[in-house]
């Protein structure tokens, strides 16, 4: 096999890993420390794999929706609907925010340094 499939293998297994075990873990074990480091470093293989130059941007304003979606506790009024309901929602949402926050830092740093290589002013 050459390399670059190798990568692709890689990067496609670390997101669909990463995002099921996310949305899993804020399901049913939302406090688990080593899950949420397992999270963090797919997340970062993701994000250092998977996103290619024309979808950094797009992908930073999803990322940002979801960090910010995953900061209260937006889904808390359907407690009153189902019972603990908003919560788990809110522990998944959690969980994937926290998946897509190092593919982001990875892909902020990339576009930085982009930014910030010489270039023609036009």
């Amino acid at each position: 096999m050459k390399a670059r499939n190798i990568m692709e293998i890689l990067g496609t297994s670390s997101f669909i890993v990463g995002f099921l075990l996310a949305v899993f873990t804020g399901w049913l074990w939302p406090n688990e420390g080593w899950l949420a480091a397992t999270i963090v470093l797919l997340g970062a293989t993701t994000g250092m794999l998977n996103i290619t130059g024309r979808e950094v941007m797009p992908f930073l304003v999803a990322s940002i929706a979801l960090v910010v979606i995953g900061q209260g506790d937006v889904f808390s009024p359907l407690n009153n609907f189902i019972t603990d309901l908003g919560d788990v929602l809110n522990e998944i949402v959690d969980s994937v925010a926290l998946f897509a926050a190092p593919a982001a830092l990875v892909n902020a740093v990339r576009a930085a340094f982009a930014l910030a290589r010489p270039g023609i002013i036009k």
